[in-house]
């Protein structure tokens, strides 16, 4: 039985509450290691099979320090290099059983970065609700669509995350393996909308806090929450 786990990088140094980052590249800040930290105690009872991440850093680091609680070496898999054709090849998600379990594999990917904010990239968000207005940043932010001026929508996130989860992601849950996606506000927002087939107008309620977890079991077929649903607490940007 095959484990997803979803969790939303740490926060970074660029306050997510101070700025819109989208696809700015900062480490985490102190906090942030700290959050890491703790979804590492929290993931303590899964054996993690493989994991997967953003291009972005906020996401590799929060990934790798999981993987540190756990014990474990994260080998990055720089997929199509080296490939000596179909004969030679293996599934994308199995590795030689020599490297043992305190190695894993990892996958960096374009396809679960945050959404890109266009004019607004790296913009203070006050300054921007100034400029705009506050309904109409909330509802670039957090609508399915439009998306904000020279930006990404959430569809366009849908549609460049979701084919990526269906090729690669859910294969290997489906073996059962327990695997780990480190993402972002955005995409995460756009797997599970896929995941629970949240309807347009209801994923503007659907926010993950820094650090925040979504697990999911597959059983009978289908992807399962086992954890507690995301409460109006959490339900904020942070």
């Amino acid at each position: 039985m095959g484990h997803l786990i979803l969790v939303r990088h740490a926060e970074p140094g660029l306050k997510p509450e101070d700025r819109l980052a989208g696809w700015v590249d900062v480490s985490l800040s102190r906090k942030g290691i700290e959050e890491a930290l703790e979804c590492s105690v929290e993931l303590e009872k899964f054996e993690l099979d493989l994991a997967f991440a953003s291009n972005l850093v906020r996401t590799q680091e929060t990934l790798f320090i999981i993987l540190s609680g756990q014990k474990k070496t994260g080998i990055v898999v720089h997929e199509g290099a080296g490939d000596k054709g179909d004969s030679e090849k293996t599934d994308w998600y199995s590795y030689p059983e020599k490297l043992g379990k305190k190695l894993i594999p990892i996958y960096f990917t374009p396809s679960l970065n945050e959404r890109y904010y266009g004019k607004l990239q790296g913009r203070k968000k006050q300054k921007m609700e100034e400029k705009y207005g506050a309904e109409k940043l909330a509802s670039w932010r957090w609508d399915f669509e439009p998306g904000p001026p020279e930006g990404e929508s959430l569809k366009a996130v849908y549609e460049r995350a979701v084919p990526y989860f269906e090729e690669k992601i859910l294969p290997a849950v489906k073996t059962g393996k327990n695997v780990l996606v480190c993402a972002h506000q955005s995409s995460l927002r756009a797997l599970v909308k896929y995941i629970e087939r949240i309807p347009d107008e209801d994923i503007r309620e659907i926010r993950f806090s820094t650090g925040e977890l979504a697990i999911y079991r597959y059983s009978e077929g289908k992807l399962i929450r086992e954890n507690a649903e995301m409460s109006p607490e959490t339900k904020r940007n942070l």
